[in-house]
């Protein structure tokens, strides 16, 4: 895959201190979005897209670095460009963090109250996740009579 400058979308900060903020800031995100791949309830897209934000004020080289990671780069553009998640990232998150809150429930939470919240919780987040537009979502088979 070409590597691609994504520079014309930025939007430089006038402040040094402040681009230095947002490199750490960024850069902390990443961090953070990496973790997310490994750990419930910490989700990985939303700090990439605020990481992608925080570079796009302050950094061309980490910008573009992450806009055309392999990884995580297409999920980032999909959503700058269009606001939309990749319908198969979507679902994938969703399965991951049924699995993992559905674990956490049986085995490590105690008490009925405290199960009961994690379980509205991860609904509303499942709910919320999948009301998202995807633009590659497969749309219903076509009746044939």
């Amino acid at each position: 895959m070409e590597r691609q400058d994504y520079s014309a979308e930025m939007r430089k900060h006038d402040s040094p201190a402040v681009r230095a903020a947002l490199v750490v800031a960024g850069t902390a995100c990443v961090g953070l979005g990496v973790l997310g791949i490994f750990l419930p309830l910490l989700p990985t897209t939303p700090f990439l897209l605020l990481a992608a934000a925080c570079y796009a004020r302050a950094s061309e080289r980490f910008y573009n670095w992450l806009l055309n990671n392999r990884t995580f780069g297409p999920t980032i553009r999909e959503w700058r460009r269009y606001r939309s998640i990749p319908y198969r990232t979507k679902l994938t998150a969703i399965v991951l963090m049924s699995l993992t809150l559905t674990s956490s429930i049986v085995f490590f939470v105690r008490g009925p109250f405290l199960q009961a919240a994690l379980a509205v919780f991860g609904v509303a987040l499942a709910v919320w996740l999948y009301r998202i537009p995807s633009r590659d979502r497969p749309r219903g088979r076509a009746v044939r009579s």
